[in-house]
C-alpha cells in the first residue's frame, strides 16, 4: 500500500512575519549592548570633546520590567508618517527611538533629473508649511553659481513672503500644539489667521500652499495691485489676535502644567546635536541666520531675536509666539521700504522674454521654448546656500556639472536633524508628555523623508 499522498500546502514552510525595523528599531533591554542604550538615552553626546559616562544610565531594569509600544505612524499627534518606539516603565518614558522612512519621496534624487528650471516645483514641496523658504534655499544656491544678480525690488518682496510663511507656519504650530493640548479653540482661532496668508499667497503667486513662486533669477510674478493694503489688513488683525493667543494659552493652568518645565535641553545638548531654530534659541542661544549671517536685505531691518532660558516645551512656545510679532515688524518694513523696479532679472540667460514678444519674434519664441524644455545651463562648481526656516536651518547643497540639470543636490533639512533631540526631550517624562514633545520639536515629515 503506497504512503499517504501529502498535500503541497502541507510541504510549505510556515511563513514567518519580520516586524522588526532592524537596526533602525527599539531592541529589548536586554539584546541591546550598551554603547548602543548609552546612545539611545544621549549619553554619548560629545559636549566639549568630552562623552557623558554611560555607566550613569540605569542597565539594571529587566526587560520583564518594561514595555515597549509603538506610537505610530498613524497617530493622530505625530503631525505625519512618523513612528516613535517607546520603552516605558509605567506610564514613564525610559527610552524613545524616531523610526522614519514610511514617507520617503526621494526628492533629492528626484532634483537631480529636473532642469534648474523645474527645480522649484520640486523642493517646494518637502517643508509644506513653508514653501517659500524652500524655494528660497534653492534659487540662492543657483544664483551663487551663475553669478547673477538680483534686483532690489526681488530680494525684498522674497523677504516679506518669506516672513509672511514664517507667520503662516507658525500659526499651524501654534493651532495643532493647542489641539493636542486639549485647545480645540486654538485649532479653529490658528486656521482662521492663516487663511488671510494664504488668500493672499494665491492672490500673488496663483497657488496657496506649492507656490513655486521664488525662481533662480528673482520671482516668479509682481506683487498684486493693492498688495500694500492686503498685507496690511495681514499684519494688524495677526498682530491683534496674538495677544488674544497669549491671554488664551499662557495663563492658562492645564496648559502650563503641560508646558513648563517639561522636557527641557541644555543649550551643550542642543549645540551638540546641530539643533537649529526655535529648539536652539529656546536654550538661550541667539543663532538666527538672518542675523548671525544675514542674506537678502535682513541687514537693513529691525528685528529681535528671541531666546529663552530653560529650553523647555513653554520656552519654545513663547519664543514661536513672539517670533510672529517680530515677523509683523519685519513685514511692515518691507511694505514701507520696497523699491520700484523689476521683479526678476533681465539677464536673458535665466529669464524669458516678455510673453508679448512671443507672438512677434521667432528668437524670442525659440528662447522661449529652449528656457522651458531644455533649461540654462549652469558653470560647473558646488555651493551651499543656508536660510532660515521657521524650523531652523535650511541649507541646499548644489553641484553643478555644467549642465541644465545638477549632478547632485542635498538638502539639509531643519526638521530631520532636529528629530534627533526626541529621545533626550522625552527621557523621563510622562507618556502623556511624548505629545508635546513631538508637538514643539515642530517636525515636518516630507522634509524629514525628502
Amino acid at each position: 500500500m503506497s504512503e499517504p499522498t501529502v498535500r503541497a500546502a502541507e510541504r510549505i514552510e510556515p511563513l514567518i512575519v519580520e516586524t522588526s525595523e532592524g537596526p533602525q528599531g527599539l531592541q529589548r533591554r536586554g539584546a541591546t549592548p550598551g554603547s548602543e542604550l548609552g546612545r539611545e538615552v544621549g549619553s554619548v553626546l560629545r559636549v566639549d570633546g568630552h562623552a557623558f559616562d554611560p555607566s550613569s544610565i540605569d542597565y539594571e531594569r529587566s526587560d520583564d520590567e518594561t514595555m515597549i509600544i509603538n506610537m505610530g505612524p498613524s497617530h493622530p499627534s505625530t503631525h505625519g508618517v512618523l513612528r516613535i518606539m517607546l520603552e516605558l516603565d509605567g506610564e514613564f518614558v525610559l527610552r524613545a527611538k524616531p523610526v522614519i522612512g514610511y514617507l520617503h519621496t526621494g526628492m533629492e534624487k528626484t532634483g537631480e533629473q529636473l532642469s534648474y528650471v523645474q527645480g522649484g516645483t520640486n523642493v517646494t514641496r518637502m517643508d509644506y508649511l513653508s514653501p517659500a523658504t524652500n524655494e528660497l534655499s534653492y534659487s540662492m544656491a543657483v544664483e551663487s553659481l551663475l553669478g547673477i544678480e538680483v534686483p532690489a525690488r526681488a530680494t525684498w518682496i522674497r523677504m516679506m513672503m518669506s516672513e509672511l510663511n514664517r507667520i503662516s507656519s507658525h500659526l499651524v504650530w501654534m493651532a495643532t500644539n493647542g489641539m493636542d493640548l486639549g485647545s480645540t479653540s486654538m485649532m479653529i482661532y490658528g486656521f482662521r489667521e492663516r487663511e488671510l496668508i494664504l488668500a493672499f499667497f494665491e492672490k500673488t503667486a496663483g497657488l496657496r500652499l506649492n507656490l513655486n513662486y521664488v525662481r533662480p533669477g528673482g520671482v516668479a510674478a509682481d506683487l498684486p495691485d493693492g498688495w500694500e493694503d492686503d498685507v496690511t489688513v495681514i499684519c494688524d488683525t495677526i498682530d491683534e489676535r496674538t495677544y488674544e493667543y497669549d491671554q488664551l494659552l499662557t495663563g492658562q493652568p492645564i496648559f502650563r502644567d503641560r508646558m513648563v518645565g517639561v522636557a527641557p535641553i541644555t543649550a551643550e545638548e542642543a549645540l551638540a546635536l546641530s539643533l537649529t531654530g526655535p529648539l536652539l534659541r529656546s536654550t538661550g542661544v541667539p543663532w538666527d541666520l538672518r542675523r548671525t549671517m544675514p542674506y537678502l536685505a535682513y541687514d537693513q531691518v529691525d528685528f529681535d531675536v528671541i531666546v529663552g532660558t530653560y529650553g523647555d516645551n513653554f520656552d519654545r512656545y513663547a519664543i514661536r509666539l513672539n517670533e510672529m510679532r517680530e515677523s509683523i515688524r519685519i513685514i511692515r518694513q518691507c511694505v514701507a521700504m520696497m523699491p520700484r523696479g523689476d521683479y526678476r532679472s533681465q539677464d536673458p540667460k535665466v529669464t524669458p522674454p516678455p510673453r508679448a514678444r512671443i507672438g512677434e519674434s521667432m528668437e524670442a519664441l525659440i528662447h522661449h521654448f529652449k528656457l522651458f524644455t531644455e533649461g540654462f545651463h549652469v558653470p560647473q562648481g558646488e555651493v551651499y546656500s543656508a536660510i532660515e526656516s521657521p524650523r531652523g536651518e535650511i541649507g541646499c547643497y548644489l553641484v553643478s556639472d555644467g549642465g541644465p540639470k545638477p549632478y547632485r543636490i542635498h538638502v539639509r533639512a531643519p526638521s530631520f536633524v532636529n528629530l534627533q533631540a526626541v529621545p533626550l526631550l522625552m527621557r523621563g517624562g510622562s507618556m502623556s508628555d511624548a505629545i508635546t514633545v513631538i508637538s514643539t520639536v515642530d517636525p515636518i515629515m516630507g522634509e524629514v523623508d525628502r
